[in-house]
């Protein structure tokens, strides 16, 4: 997969809803009804953290749940990327970028995010062909007002912008002309999750997916 397709598939899935979920899966017996109550929320696009011990299991749990489509995140290493198109990860989303990690995408035709969060980061991917990128950490980097700076002199390149996006502030990123989604973990509360209270997260979902861009 070229960084041009991997730049396509992953433009489509960020434009499935305007939130992608960030989850950190504790217990791989949560993944599938987590699943199934963000994607009947609206939510269908799911990216799971590599920071558990769980996630692996939860990626390969939720890839059966019908109408989503779930990622690995925090990918890191080469063999992070081989263990989660193993378990049947759609896409990846990685807090930066480095060669040996776009190889292994590449390679594996792993769809991938990569994440940038200043000018020469930004123009590094856009040199090699990724026009979609996760803006990470967003809220850290400058928020929505530094990325909209970043539109006048790369409006080729369009974002998911992640960390510290909350219900408050989503709005803000979405509202820019070069965010395609944004990614957040408020759609599912630890505690909502722990109790099972799937009712309560797709309820959540659904708030999360009426979200203007």
């Amino acid at each position: 997969m070229t960084p041009t397709e991997a730049s396509e598939r992953a433009r489509d899935i960020c434009l499935m809803a305007p939130v992608i979920p960030v989850l950190v899966v504790e217990d791989a017996a949560h993944a599938a009804p987590l699943a199934r109550a963000l994607v009947a929320g609206g939510l269908p696009a799911l990216e799971v953290t590599l920071r558990t011990p769980a996630a692996l299991e939860a990626i390969r749990e939720m890839a059966a749940v019908e109408g989503g489509v779930v990622g690995a995140g925090t990918l890191l290493t080469p063999e992070d990327v081989a263990k989660a198109v193993d378990a049947g990860a759609g896409f990846g989303v990685s807090p930066g970028a480095t060669d040996r990690l776009l190889d292994a995408c590449e390679e594996a035709g792993l769809p991938l995010l990569p994440g940038a969060a200043t000018s020469t980061e930004i123009m590094a991917l856009l040199e090699r062909g990724y026009t979609v990128q996760k803006f990470f950490p967003a809220e850290a980097a400058g928020g929505a007002p530094s990325l909209k700076a970043q539109s006048g002199p790369l409006p080729q390149v369009s974002f998911c912008p992640t960390g510290g996006v909350s219900a408050s502030n989503a709005q803000d990123y979405l509202a820019l002309p070069n965010v395609l989604c944004v990614g957040g973990s408020w759609v599912a509360p630890k505690d909502r999750v722990a109790a099972g209270d799937w009712d309560a997260i797709e309820a959540l979902a659904r708030e999360a997916a009426g979200l203007a861009r």
